[in-house]
């Protein structure tokens, strides 16, 4: 069984309006909800074998804090083609990832994170906030067998559960 982590970037600065939407950082209340929900992670002990970011900056930054914060030792592999990507191209990445990973985050955008979890499951998520984390379970041993079929909803969480 794999398990696959769809988490939106945490809340993003809109504080310098010079800065390009690829290049905003986090605001301090989406700094705060990496700790909370690191915390949680680890709490239901959850530490991903491997971590797939948009290299957008928001999303850089929330799994650089999400890895520090859980204890994570590996290297976050970064990709452009996270960032605006259907769920069809993330499905993509997905299949290629080593099956020796078997719980993998992804962290990315939105509406992009809410899709992707629609396209998988059949439970509607209207909308997957800023760090909201779904937790889904893939009934399968190799991730090139990925499809909707074989995806259940574990959880779905929100830092304002917490």
């Amino acid at each position: 069984m794999k398990h696959l982590y769809l988490i939106r970037h945490a809340k993003s600065d809109w504080s310098d309006g010079s800065q390009s939407d690829f290049e905003r950082g986090l605001n301090k209340r989406g700094q705060k909800a990496i700790l909370t929900m690191a915390e949680v992670l680890k709490e239901k002990k959850i530490i991903p074998d491997l971590i797939l970011s948009s290299s957008a900056k928001r999303a850089r930054l929330t799994a650089e804090g999400l890895a520090k914060n859980m204890g994570y030792r590996g290297k976050i592999k970064t990709s452009d083609a996270l960032y605006m990507a259907e769920p069809e191209e993330v499905i993509a990445m997905i299949k290629e990832i080593k099956d020796k990973y078997n719980r993998v985050f992804i962290v990315g955008h939105n509406p992009e994170t809410t899709e992707l979890t629609e396209f998988l499951i059949d439970e509607y998520i209207e909308n997957v906030p800023t760090l909201g984390i779904v937790a889904l379970n893939l009934s399968i041993e190799h991730w090139n067998k990925i499809k909707a079929e074989n995806a259940t909803l574990e959880f779905f969480i929100t830092p304002k559960m917490f």
